[in-house]
């Protein structure tokens, strides 16, 4: 463990719910080794691009809509009959790139079949998520944006204040829509009014509610 990563390790030990550690300059090989000191399972999660890294610590506030939201998914997955496989907030990193991320989310819906049964995802040569679910955290400094579109994320919903934009990756940025690129039926004022039942009424209940709704309008995706 390198004396770098030590440093690190003891910052991590005493962030509060919520903080934001930024660190410049930091070599590619020294993120991989903190990732690798840290383990899997980790509370933390880790951002770089290019030498810039983000070290963010959970905040509670936040674990409300990421459930609602990953609730959500899987009901499309399921009225749907198609495959979605989530891998959560794993580490998504390519170092030719120089990028690496920890979405609050993500999922493969049109390249499920690429990476079911995978145990260890490698973006050099495995394709990266369809969709990114990210949470609005005010006090994060680093865009996450131009490390999720070098990955090559097709799409981002990101979720503040209770509402859902959507995001998709067109040439070398992305640009906001009113509906999705991988479900057309579904804009994000829906995906909005959705995650505020599910806040206020309770998952199982938005799952049934979500389902009859998506029955009703797949057709026209």
């Amino acid at each position: 463990m390198s004396a770098a990563t030590t440093d690190y390790l003891a910052a991590i030990e005493h962030m509060p719910s919520g903080a934001v550690l930024r660190v410049d300059d930091v070599p590619w090989e020294e993120y991989e080794q903190l990732l690798a000191d840290l383990g899997e399972g980790r509370a933390v999660r880790i951002f770089y691009d290019r030498g810039r890294m983000e070290i963010m610590a959970p905040a509670s506030v936040h674990e409300r809509p990421k459930s609602v939201m990953h609730t959500l998914i899987t009901a499309l997955r399921d009225e749907l009959d198609i495959d979605i496989e989530s891998l959560g907030s794993t580490t998504l990193r390519a170092e030719m790139k120089a990028k690496g991320a920890e979405p609050d989310d993500c999922f493969y819906i049109q390249n499920a079949a690429l990476v079911i049964g995978k145990t260890d995802l490698n973006l050099e040569h495995d394709p990266p998520p369809d969709l990114v679910i990210e949470i609005d955290r005010t006090s994060a400094s680093l865009n996450k944006f131009p490390i999720y579109a070098g990955l090559g994320v097709t799409e981002i919903w990101r979720v503040a204040k209770g509402q859902i934009r959507m995001f998709l990756l067109t040439g070398e940025s992305y640009e906001e829509h009113d509906t999705s690129g991988a479900f057309s039926f579904l804009s994000a004022q829906i995906v909005s009014e959705y995650l505020a039942r599910g806040i206020a009424e309770g998952e199982r209940k938005v799952a049934i509610a979500f389902r009859s709704w998506v029955r009703e309008h797949k057709s026209g995706g």
